[in-house]
C-alpha cells in the first residue's frame, strides 16, 4: 500500500511541460490557401505535437519575410518566385516546407475583352499589387511573347485586382489567384480568362511556403509543425465537406460563396507532404530568373530550401 501510495503522489506531482511556442505570419488574412494551418489548429493537430502556434495575418503582405529575416517570427507564408529574389537581395531565409504545391498565380484578362493573346497587351495597362516579385514574373511571360516590360503601362491597383478589370482600369492584372479572382468574378458575372504562367514558360513552382530565418533553424520543432499540417491535410481530402464546416465556423466572413468555391478549388492543390522536396523544381526556378536576367547567378538549392526532417 506504501509502495502504491508513493508512486501515486510521483506520478500526479510530476511537473507539466508546456507546449513549445512558435510564431506564424501568414501572407494575407486568413482564407482557405491557409485550410491546413486552421484544421491542424482547430483539430488539435498542433497540441499533438506539442505545439503552441500563434497565426498572425500581416499588416502588410510584403512584411512576413521581413519578420522572419528579422527574427520577430519562427516562420511566414511566402511564394517560392519570391524567395529566389529575397536570398538573392542577403536575406536570411529558407524554405522548410510547402503549403500550396501548384502555382496558383496567373495573368488575368476579361473572356470577353479585346485581349486573345498576351501579344495584344502591347501598349496596354497591367495592374500589379506586389513590386519585385510580379514584375518579374510579368517580365518572363511578356518576353516569351514578344513583348518587352516596356512595352506596356504598369499600374498598381493596390491588391484591387479583379475590380480594376471589371472597372476597366487596366486591361489585365498579374498576380490574380486562379482559386480566388475567377471565381470572384464569376459569381459577380463576369467571366474571367487566365493565362496560367507554368504554361507560358515559367517552370512549375510552389506557390505558397513556409521560410524561416535560416541562420536560427529549428528543424525538430519546424518537422513536429509539418507533421501536424500533413495530418490536417489528410484529413480535409478524406473529408472535404466536413474539413470546409470547420474551417468555416471559425470566421462569419469566410462563410461565403466565394470563400465556399475557393476551398474547392485549393483542397487539390495542397501540398500531401508539406516536408518533402523536389531539387529540381528550385534549381529549374533559380535558373529560369537567371536566363531572364532577373538574377546576377544560380545559388546552390541548399542555400534556398532544405527538408527538415532529413
Amino acid at each position: 500500500m506504501k509502495k502504491f501510495l508513493c508512486l501515486f503522489i510521483l506520478l500526479f506531482s510530476a511537473p507539466t511541460f508546456a507546449a513549445d511556442k512558435m510564431r506564424l505570419i501568414l501572407d494575407w488574412f486568413i482564407n482557405p490557401d491557409h485550410g491546413p494551418i486552421i484544421i491542424a489548429q482547430e483539430k488539435g493537430y498542433f497540441a499533438e505535437q506539442d505545439l503552441e502556434i500563434e497565426v498572425i495575418p500581416p499588416a502588410d503582405p510584403a512584411d512576413p519575410p521581413k519578420l522572419v529575416a528579422a527574427g520577430k517570427a519562427d516562420l511566414a507564408v511566402s511564394y517560392q518566385p519570391q524567395l529566389h529574389l529575397q536570398v538573392a537581395e542577403g536575406l536570411p531565409l529558407v524554405r522548410v516546407g510547402t503549403l500550396v504545391a501548384t502555382p496558383l498565380n496567373c495573368l488575368l484578362v476579361l473572356e470577353d475583352g479585346p485581349i486573345k493573346e498576351i501579344s495584344q497587351l502591347k501598349g496596354k495597362k497591367v495592374g500589379f499589387s506586389v513590386a519585385g516579385v510580379e514584375e518579374a514574373l510579368l517580365t518572363a511571360i511578356l518576353k516569351n511573347n514578344g513583348v518587352s516590360f516596356s512595352d506596356i503601362e504598369l499600374v498598381n491597383v493596390n491588391w484591387s485586382l479583379s475590380p480594376s478589370l471589371m472597372s476597366g482600369q487596366v486591361d489585365a492584372v498579374i498576380g490574380a489567384f486562379r482559386n480566388f479572382e475567377l471565381n470572384q468574378m464569376d459569381i459577380e458575372g463576369v467571366k474571367g480568362k487566365c493565362f496560367y504562367l507554368e504554361e507560358e514558360g515559367l517552370p512549375s513552382y510552389d506557390e505558397l511556403i513556409y521560410v524561416a530565418n535560416n541562420e536560427n533553424i529549428d528543424k525538430e520543432k519546424i518537422g513536429r509543425f509539418l507533421a501536424a499540417t500533413e495530418k490536417a491535410t489528410q484529413f480535409m481530402v478524406n473529408h472535404p465537406q466536413e474539413s470546409w464546416e470547420i474551417f468555416s465556423a471559425t470566421a462569419k466572413e469566410l462563410q461565403d460563396e466565394l470563400n465556399k468555391r475557393a476551398w474547392r478549388d485549393t483542397l487539390p492543390r495542397f501540398a500531401l507532404r508539406p516536408a518533402a522536396m523536389d531539387v529540381g523544381r528550385y534549381e529549374r526556378m533559380e535558373q529560369f530568373l537567371v536566363d531572364a536576367d532577373l538574377l546576377k547567378e544560380a545559388r546552390s538549392v541548399d542555400e534556398l530550401a532544405i527538408d527538415v526532417t532529413k
